[in-house]
């Protein structure tokens, strides 16, 4: 065979090796879609065009148009959060790291020319990785369990975004309801204080009555300005989250929260179906696995690091051509590759360990956030079905002594003050019902909030596919 026809072959190979590494049509994203969508019950995508910035945009000012509801509100935040988008972006990075690991490294092309009076020497040397090309497999599946780790990050990512956005929502909208409920407080405690301090001027009231009416009125404004205050703060909390900004910010709130279900939710299994549904479990799991893949090729390069194969001819002035080939081997002289090889063992353990500590959080914070989730139903049942009925009888009880006269004015309003505080439990707890069910499906389907997500690439830092320099 002719040194032609050996560049001719050298380079029908790499054409070959290399045809199938392309992008995908969707970037992973229909896999991430459906990790999320029995998980969240609205989809994401990631804006990558101008066109999908359009659509974007017409689609959340659709949604705003209408009184925002808890599922919209999550859609919102899935396809504006600016956050998010910037998370997801990391499944393209993933994505090119796959696609690159499939190529074969570029040829080497080296060119001599050498004068010696008269005599011109002329040398050309055509090299190919022939290492990177064997062990390109081996890369390819690590960077493939990479790819599938990005996939499930990214729906962890929208999970998250999606439970702190339900609870954003649900404290934006207590918060809404209790000032409008501090509102009608600090109107009636004006109202009692005024009528008090009237009495008290003509002799019907004494001084120290009229000053109790008058400091009620006082904690009522200062409690209407703190509920003022948390209002903002979290509206604000969800705008940031849905993204929105200028004019996009005025949408319409309900007036209150959601009714309790009937019944709460009872899993046969929380435990299992944690360890089943999670989805940093499954982020350990696979990071577990690529770590065990990259040790097995730390094993298998640890002698063989650059190896290189090339196509060489010689002319010189006067000579004929001289053909022939070229092999550069890199000997293990002073490095034989057993750090690299401990460095990978100690990153399987490590990885190890990390999926061990995952797998018995996961499982404690799920009965937690069970139990969690269990008293904060019971508690809103019963501030729903008891205190606030039984709050509700005694006031219209005491309305029809006023009627009778058996009570003065000032009873009637001391009675509607005793109200305030069951009231404002009865928000807190529905509110805290519906906190406490978002944290549990959190819990069940999706990651810790309090634990950083496991992503060691460790098989990126454990080796390398043999480089393609000398």
């Amino acid at each position: 065979m002719s040194g032609h026809q050996r560049n001719v072959v050298l380079l029908a190979l790499a054409t070959t090796l290399t045809g199938c590494a392309t992008f995908s049509s969707d970037g992973g994203m229909d896999d991430v879609r459906r990790l999320a969508q029995d998980r969240v019950g609205a989809p994401a995508r990631a804006v990558s065009a101008a066109a999908d910035t359009g659509a974007v945009r017409s689609a959340v000012d659709a949604l705003l148009a209408q009184p925002l509801t808890i599922d919209s509100a999550v859609e919102i935040a899935l396809l504006n959060n600016a956050g998010l988008q910037a998370k997801l972006a990391e499944l393209g990075v993933a994505e090119a790291d796959l696609v690159q690991a499939g190529r074969l490294r570029n040829p080497v092309f080296a060119y001599s020319n050498k004068r010696n009076s008269e005599i011109i020497q002329i040398e050309r040397t055509f090299l190919v990785n022939v290492a990177a090309l064997i062990f390109m497999p081996l890369h390819v599946e690590i960077e493939q369990r990479r790819f599938a780790q990005a996939k499930v990050a990214a729906a962890a990512d929208i999970v998250s975004t999606a439970a702190a956005t339900r609870q954003a929502f649900v404290r934006a909208v207590a918060a809404q309801e209790m000032l409008m409920y501090y509102a009608q407080v600090k109107l009636s405690a004006e109202a009692s204080s005024e009528l008090a301090r009237r009495m008290a001027q003509v002799g019907n009231w004494s001084k120290l009555a009229q000053m109790r009416e008058q400091a009620f009125y006082a904690d009522a404004a200062a409690q209407y300005a703190r509920a003022q205050q948390s209002a903002v703060a979290e509206r604000e909390q969800l705008v940031r989250l849905l993204g929105l900004w200028g004019s996009s910010t005025q949408f319409t709130l309900p007036a209150r929260l959601p009714d309790l279900p009937a019944a709460p939710f009872e899993p046969a299994d929380v435990e299992r179906t944690a360890m089943e549904r999670r989805l940093d479990v499954q982020m350990a799991k696979l990071d577990t696995e690529a770590v065990a893949r990259s040790l097995g090729l730390a094993k298998t390069t640890r002698f063989v690091n650059v190896l290189e194969v090339g196509y060489t001819n010689e002319s010189e002035t006067g000579e004929r051509r001289k053909n022939g080939y070229e092999i550069e081997l890199q000997l293990p002289l002073f490095d034989w590759g057993d750090a690299r090889v401990a460095r990978a063992e100690t990153q399987y353990r490590q990885a190890l360990a990390r999926a061990s500590e995952i797998a018995i959080n996961a499982r404690s914070e799920v009965r937690e956030t069970y139990a969690a989730y269990r008293t904060a139903y019971d508690l809103a049942k019963h501030y729903r079905d008891e205190i606030v009925p039984l709050r509700r009888r005694i006031a219209d009880e005491n309305v029809l002594r006023y009627n009778g006269m058996q009570i003065g004015v000032f009873e009637l309003l001391a009675d509607a003050r005793e109200q305030v505080g069951s009231v404002n439990a009865a928000i807190e707890a529905a509110r805290d019902y519906w906190l406490a069910e978002t944290a549990l499906q959190l819990a069940l389907a999706g990651k810790s909030p309090g634990a950083a997500m496991i992503q060691s690439r460790g098989a990126t830092l454990t080796t390398s596919v043999p480089a393609a320099g000398h």
